[in-house]
């Protein structure tokens, strides 16, 4: 069995165990760096190799360009960091949710096949659950002026005209399936999780026509409902169509909830992602980059780490950034 470390937010990564892989895990959910050594000693040898599932970090890995084990970074949050395209090129493998952003990062490969699309899913666990349907239309999510303003405004103008909307934050496989109708917003256009987690509960989903690839993973109309991005006349109209038709819901429901299963679990993209990786010749990737590592970080890396360094107030990540943006080993902690 090869082992695999899986550094970052855990997304489907426990589910490679299914697949031919031990998996140690190292949660990184704040800025920090995480040293070759540090792996080796969380893995209690050299794993075969290293994943790091994007946390809306800047980079965590220190110096991850000369690593020796074939390295693979999965990228959701390219819609807001637009340096993922440049950082993706210290992987030997890289996966983005976003289908349109796809073409940023392929660019910077001679050999596309290094650049998979990952899209959304959902847990494995949850589902329908039985019970009476207590709000009309609901909202569950972060709602803030600061972090999610465009968020913010349209609910709150959505409220006002809409007094059955419901906004609340918790357990979302809990919440959903007590809606009539589950809204969905996008504050960057991007596909979010809350399309597949909605739909994996067997909801009724009314989400934003946004692209990267929804539409050819779900038909609006009958796995779930849309609406043009920001169109607070369109969305009311299919509110209340919807809420007035019982029988399209429940439809709706149960083919969204059939497209989920059929392709769209956690299970389902831990199964993908470790064909893609046997796919490739592992240890030619990791050779052709360590050598070119030093080119890479001249050419590309390099500018990156002094951002992070010039942008950040922390001393300790400071010094860090700039070591690896001179090639140097990590300065010692504390």
């Amino acid at each position: 069995m090869k082992h695999l470390c899986w550094i970052g937010h855990p997304y489907f990564g426990a589910g490679l165990a299914a697949h031919g892989w031990e998996v140690t895990p190292i949660k990184r959910r704040s800025p920090g760096f995480v040293t070759w050594e540090e792996v080796v000693a969380a893995c209690g040898e050299a794993p075969d190799a290293v994943v790091m599932g994007d946390a809306s970090l800047p980079p965590v890995l220190f110096g991850v360009e000369r690593w020796p084990c074939l390295t693979v970074m999965h990228f959701v949050d390219s819609h807001i960091h637009s340096w993922h395209p440049l950082y993706s090129r210290a992987f030997d493998l890289c996966s983005v949710s976003l289908r349109d952003h796809l073409p940023r990062f392929a660019a910077l490969r001679a050999d596309p096949s290094r650049v998979l699309w990952l899209p959304p899913w959902a847990p494995d666990h949850t589902g329908p659950r039985p019970g009476p349907k207590q709000w009309d239309l609901l909202f569950a999510g972060t709602v803030d002026p600061e972090t999610t303003p465009g968020r913010h405004a349209f609910l709150h103008e959505l409220g006002a005209r809409f007094p059955g909307l419901h906004v609340a934050r918790g357990d979302f496989g809990a919440l959903f399936p007590r809606a009539r109708v589950v809204l969905n917003y996008c504050e960057r256009g991007d596909l979010n999780f809350r399309v597949f987690e909605a739909l994996g509960t067997g909801a009724c989903l009314l989400t934003p026509e946004v692209g990267h690839g929804q539409d050819s993973l779900f038909t609006p109309g009958r796995d779930l409902f849309t609406y043009p991005p920001g169109d607070m006349d369109a969305l009311l109209a299919t509110a209340r169509a919807l809420l007035a038709d019982p029988a399209a819901r429940a439809r709706a429901g149960e083919s969204g909830l059939a497209r989920i299963d059929a392709a769209h679990r956690a299970a389902h993209r831990a199964r993908d992602y470790a064909a893609w990786i046997a796919a490739h010749d592992a240890p030619a990737l990791v050779a052709a980059r360590r050598v070119s590592a030093p080119a890479l970080l001249r050419s590309v890396l390099r500018v990156l780490y002094l951002h992070f360094a010039e942008t950040t107030a922390d001393p300790a990540l400071r010094a860090g950034f700039l070591a690896m943006a001179n090639g140097e080993p990590a300065p010692p902690r504390g």
